[in-house]
Parts: C-alpha cells; sequence; structure tokens
C-alpha cells in the first residue's frame, strides 16, 4: 500500500473486557482483534469467548481507501467499504444494496489504547451501539 495513515493500527490488540458497553448482544468475556497487512489490503481477524465460554471467529480484509467494494456476506452484505480517515481513525461500514447496516469506527486513544464502537442499523429504525477499548499487545 501507498498510503500508510492505517499504519498505527497494525497489531494485536487485547479486550478489556470491564471496558465493554453493549446496547445489542452480551459484551464478550475475553477477545482479540488482529490486524495487519496482506496483498495490499488491510485484513481483520477478531477471536472472543462469550458468556457461555463458546469460542468464536470472524475475519474480513479490504482496501482502505473509502471505495466501496464487493464483499460476499450472503444475503446480510453486498459491500464492504474500509476507510483510513487520519492515522488516529480507521472505519469500516458494511451495506446491502447500497443500504449501510454497519460502521465500526476504530479510534487510537494513543499508540497502545484502541477504541471501537460498532453500530448496527435495524429494519425498525433504531441503531444499537456496542462500544469497546483494546489495548496493543506488547510482544514477549
Amino acid at each position: 500500500m501507498t498510503d500508510n495513515t492505517h499504519e498505527r493500527f497494525i497489531g494485536h490488540w487485547e479486550l478489556e473486557p470491564g471496558t465493554c458497553d453493549y446496547k445489542q448482544g452480551d459484551p464478550p468475556r475475553v477477545g482479540s482483534y488482529i490486524i495487519y497487512e496482506e496483498g495490499g489490503e488491510l485484513v481483520f481477524d477478531m477471536a472472543w469467548t462469550d458468556l457461555a465460554g463458546a469460542t468464536h471467529e470472524a475475519s474480513f480484509r479490504g482496501t482502505p481507501d473509502g471505495e466501496a467494494r464487493p464483499f460476499k456476506g450472503g444475503d446480510l452484505v453486498d459491500s464492504l467499504k474500509i476507510t483510513a480517515e487520519n492515522r488516529s481513525e480507521l472505519n469500516s461500514s458494511a451495506a446491502m444494496k447500497g443500504e449501510t447496516l454497519m460502521r465500526a469506527s476504530r479510534t487510537l486513544i494513543d499508540d497502545d489504547t484502541m477504541r471501537i464502537v460498532q453500530t448496527v442499523y435495524l429494519p425498525d429504525g433504531t441503531a444499537p451501539t456496542n462500544k469497546s477499548v483494546y489495548r496493543r499487545r506488547k510482544p514477549n
């Protein structure tokens, strides 16, 4: 990638469970968030353990250029846009037929603290928001 605006986000992040403020669903007990570059795209790998102890994983990737691109999200999402707003804000949004259904904003509070605010836009017009803070994992 030629633009390094997103570079500060690259790394392995660990959830601070006590910071979770969820309006939709239950917050996880533990979680991690890994952001890295591969093949000219940013890759977002997430893993978490829910309150019942079940583990989950999700991953997505895209170019942080602010352009909506086709995304294989089945019947839920057909496009994804990743925007590196500046060196401290990295956003993504998912849409179906041009209508934004989800937005996630990642903001660096400092080099080792990232706040994530995720909003889901529901058919009834509500938009519940989940907030959490992650700390950069230090190499051993």
